[in-house]
């Protein structure tokens, strides 16, 4: 059974930084397309960072371009994220997600794309 567990949330002042970590089991890792998606009160989950199967390609939006980091780790099966210049609108849970992929390249932003979730972890970016 796959499992993705998320850690490294928290709370944090405007400006500062965060690293979350999601650690998989259950699958082989380097098969998985991975992506980072936070889900803010009342709005819908949004992909704010994915990476493909090598590490070689990655995804960001607007929104977190320049301030967020995907990265992963093949052989510790660990898919990291690094969120620096953190704004309050990065508020919200932060949900690692995995897809199994037969493209070696290919990443995927919607989550209709993922079949594996992480419970989330709680990031919380005060004024």
């Amino acid at each position: 059974q796959v499992q993705l567990v998320e850690s490294g949330g928290g709370l944090v002042q405007a400006g500062g930084s965060l690293s979350l970590s999601c650690s998989a089991s259950g699958l082989i890792f380097s098969r998985y397309a991975m992506g980072w998606f936070r889900q803010a009160t009342g709005k819908e989950r949004e992909c704010v960072a994915a990476i493909n199967r090598s590490g070689s390609g990655t995804y960001y939006p607007d929104s977190v371009k320049g301030r967020f980091t995907i990265s992963r780790d093949n052989a510790k099966s660990t898919v990291y994220l690094q969120m620096n210049s953190l704004k309050p609108e990065d508020t919200g849970v932060y949900y690692c997600a995995g897809s199994e992929s037969g493209f070696l390249n290919g990443y995927f932003t919607r989550t209709a794309d993922y079949g594996s979730w992480g419970q989330g972890t709680q990031v919380t970016v005060s004024s």
